[in-house]
C-alpha cells in the first residue's frame, strides 16, 4: 500500500472500528465514523471536480468537521490548506490568490470571513465554496455543495492516485511581514516524523492526546496524524480555554490526557496563574512544547508538581516539519537561569551550526543554525527565488535550510538555541543578542512574562532597546527597579532603555508573543512622545494608555498600559 497519511485513520477503523477518534465538548466521532464520513467526502470533491494535486482550502475553526474536511482533501489527492480564520481578509485573499484553490471549505462562523474576501476579490470566477455547516447563509452565498450532500456516496475505501512525496499541505506563515510565505509539505515529510516520534515517545492506543494548537499551525500535524497512527484520542482544545488558564487545566484534569503540545507561552500563562496543583493531572505521562523557548522558571514550577511526568523540548521550523531535535529534561533545574538545550536531532536529522562561509563553528561558538535530513520541505508554493535563498545545496550532504536561528554546541555535546539571526543586534558599536537579555529578565519572579525588541534609530545608539513586560500582582516592578536589579546581571550597553509595562503580552494566532506588534507600540512611542495620557492602540488588539514618559535618574522611559486593559488572546 502506498504509504499516505490518511492510510493510518483506514487502518484504526479497520482494527478498532468503535474505538474514539476525534472528541470534543462532549461529541466524540469514532474511527469507523472517522473513516466513513471522509470517504464520502472525497468522493464528493472528486464529483465536483476536484483532481490530483488541486488546493482545497478549509476556513472551519478546530472542531471534528475541520479534521473531516482535512483527510477528506487528502483522500481526493488534493493539498489541504487551512486559514486562520481569525486573520483579516485582505492577508486570506493573499494566501488564496497565492494557493489558487479550486474549493473553499466554510461555515457559519466564518461567514463574515468569507463574504468579505468575495465582496473585496474577483474569486466568483473560478473559487467555488462547499458549506460544511447544516446552516447555509444563504444571503451572501450559493455553495457548490454541502455537507449534507455526501450523504449520497458511498463510504467504500477509495484507490488513491498520489504517492508520498505529494504535497500533503500548505502552511503559510503566520506573524511575518510582507507577503506570507506557503510551506509546502509532503507525505512523506509527516510520516517521517511521527513514526520517530511515536517510538520515541511509547504512543499507544490506550493514549489521549491534546490538540490545543490551531489548525494551521504545524503543531497541530502531530497531534493529529500522531494520534491517528497510534490509534489514540484526540481531545480537540477549544480556542477559548486559552483566555482562561483555571478552566484550561479543568480541560486536562476531566479529559484525562496522557499527552500535552503547545508553545511555552500557554505553559508560562497557567504558571503565572498557580492553576497546576502539586502531583495535578495523574493520567499525564508526557509534556511536550515547541515554538519558542520555555523559560526555565516556568519549566520548574511545572516539574515540580508533575514529578510523574516526562518533559521533552522539541525545536523546529515550519520548513523542516513540526520538530527537527528533540531534549527530554532529565531532572527538575536547580537554577532558574539555567538554560534548556535543544538538544540532539530525530532520526534522519542533522542540525548544523555553521559560519557565514558554510563551515563548522568550533565548540561553544554561536554560527547559523542549518537542518538537513528527511524532514525537510520541498520549498515554497510557486516561489522559487524565497526557495533558493533558504535551501541551500551543501555539498555531498545535499540541501540545508537557513532557519534565521543562532546556535552553539555546548561542552555536553548538545546544540543550545541562542535566538533569532534577526535579534542579533548593534548598539554603541557593541554587538548583542537580545535573547540573552530576555533569559536574564525570565529569571526575575517579579515579572509574568517579558520580551526584549529593539527600534532602530539614526542616533548614536544605531539600535534602541526595549522591554515589555508584564509584573507580577502585588510586587514592586517599575522600570528603574528592573533596569537596577538587570546591570548586576549584564553591562551597561544591554540594559534596555525603555520599558512597557503590560497586562498581558500581545500574541499572534499561533500563541507566540507577537514581537512585531511590541515593535510597532515601541517604534510610535518613540516617534510621538506622548504630552498627556490616553493614547489608544485598541485597534492593533492592545487597548493602551500612555503615561507622560519618566526618565527615572536619566535611565529607562516608562510606557504604561491601565491596569483594566485584558490584553489580547494567547
Amino acid at each position: 500500500m502506498t504509504r499516505l497519511l490518511q492510510n493510518w485513520v483506514s487502518a484504526q477503523a479497520q482494527r478498532r472500528p468503535e474505538a474514539a477518534a476525534v472528541v470534543m465538548e462532549g461529541q466524540s466521532v469514532t474511527y469507523g465514523q472517522l473513516d466513513e464520513a471522509t470517504n464520502r467526502f472525497a468522493r464528493l470533491l472528486k464529483a465536483a471536480g476536484c483532481r490530483k494535486g488541486d488546493r482545497v482550502c478549509f476556513a472551519i475553526p478546530k472542531s471534528p468537521a475541520a479534521i473531516i474536511a482535512m483527510l477528506g482533501i487528502l483522500k481526493a489527492d488534493c493539498i489541504h490548506v487551512p486559514i486562520d480564520t481569525s486573520s483579516p481578509a485582505p492577508r486570506v485573499s493573499t494566501l488564496l490568490k497565492s494557493s489558487e484553490p479550486k474549493y473553499i471549505l466554510g461555515v457559519r462562523s466564518s461567514a463574515n470571513l468569507l463574504r468579505d474576501l468575495f465582496v473585496q476579490n474577483d474569486f466568483r470566477d473560478w473559487l467555488g465554496v462547499g458549506w460544511m455547516d447544516d446552516a447555509i447563509d444563504s444571503e451572501n452565498f450559493t455553495p457548490r455543495f454541502t455537507w449534507r450532500d455526501s450523504d449520497s456516496y458511498s463510504a467504500a475505501p477509495l484507490q488513491y492516485e498520489n504517492t508520498a512525496q505529494d504535497p500533503a499541505h500548505i502552511l503559510f506563515t503566520s506573524g511575518s511581514t510582507g507577503e506570507p510565505k506557503g510551506v509546502v509539505i509532503t507525505h512523506a515529510n509527516v510520516i517521517h516524523f511521527v513514526e520517530w516520534a511515536t517510538r520515541y515517545f511509547g504512543m499507544t492506543d490506550s493514549d489521549r492526546l491534546s490538540c490545543h494548537p490551531p489548525l494551521h499551525f504545524d503543531l497541530a500535524i502531530f497531534d493529529v496524524f500522531g494520534a491517528f497512527f497510534a490509534g489514540a484520542q484526540l481531545h480537540l482544545v477549544s480556542p477559548e480555554l486559552s483566555l482562561l488558564p483555571n478552566k484550561l487545566a479543568d480541560f486536562m484534569r476531566s479529559s484525562e490526557l496522557t499527552q500535552w503540545f503547545s508553545v511555552p507561552s500557554v505553559l508560562s500563562y497557567m504558571a503565572k496563574f498557580d492553576v497546576v496543583r502539586f502531583n495535578d493531572f495523574p493520567t499525564l505521562r508526557r509534556l511536550l512544547w515547541c515554538g519558542e523557548v520555555f523559560p526555565t522558571p516556568a519549566l520548574i514550577y511545572w516539574m515540580k508538581r508533575l514529578p510523574q511526568v516526562v518533559f521533552t523540548n522539541l525545536y523546529g521550523p515550519t520548513e523542516a516539519t513540526i520538530a527537527s531535535s528533540y531534549y527530554t529534561v532529565p531532572s527538575c533545574p536547580a537554577d532558574s537561569t539555567q538554560p534548556i538545550p535543544i538538544g540532539t536531532a530525530c532520526d534522519g536529522e542533522e542540525l548544523l551550526v555553521l559560519d557565514g562561509n558554510l563551515g563548522p563553528v568550533p565548540p561553544g561558538e554561536v554560527g547559523d543554525l542549518y537542518i538537513r535530513g528527511v524532514g525537510l520541505s520541498p520549498g515554497y508554493w510557486r516561489d522559487p527565488a524565497k526557495t533558493a535563498s533558504a535551501f541551500l545545496p551543501y555539498g555531498a550532504k545535499g540541501t540545508i535550510y537557513k532557519t534565521g536561528d543562532l546556535a552553539r554546541v555546548g561542552p555536553d555535546g548538545l546544540i543550545y538555541f541562542v535566538g533569532r539571526a534577526d535579534t542579533q543586534i548593534k548598539s554603541r558599536g557593541y554587538r548583542i543578542e537580545l535573547g540573552e537579555i530576555e533569559v536574564a529578565l525570565h529569571a526575575f519572579k517579579e515579572l509574568k512574562e517579558c520580551a526584549v525588541v529593539a527600534i532602530p534609530t539614526d542616533g548614536f545608539e544605531t539600535n534602541i532597546i526595549c522591554c515589555a513586560y508584564v509584573p507580577q500582582e502585588n510586587v514592586s516592578s517599575s522600570p528603574a527597579e528592573l533596569r537596577r536589579k538587570l546591570s548586576t546581571l549584564l553591562p551597561a550597553y544591554m540594559l534596555p532603555s525603555r520599558w512597557m509595562d503590560f497586562p498581558r503580552l500581545p500574541k499572534n494566532a499561533n500563541g507566540k508573543i507577537d514581537r512585531r506588534k511590541i515593535q510597532d507600540f515601541f517604534a510610535l512611542e518613540i516617534a510621538n512622545p506622548p504630552k498627556e495620557s490616553g493614547r489608544d492602540f485598541s485597534s492593533s488588539g492592545v487597548s493602551c494608555a500612555v503615561s507622560e514618559p519618566s526618565q527615572l535618574a536619566g535611565n529607562p522611559t516608562e510606557t504604561k498600559p491601565p491596569a483594566a486593559d485584558v490584553g489580547t488572546r494567547l
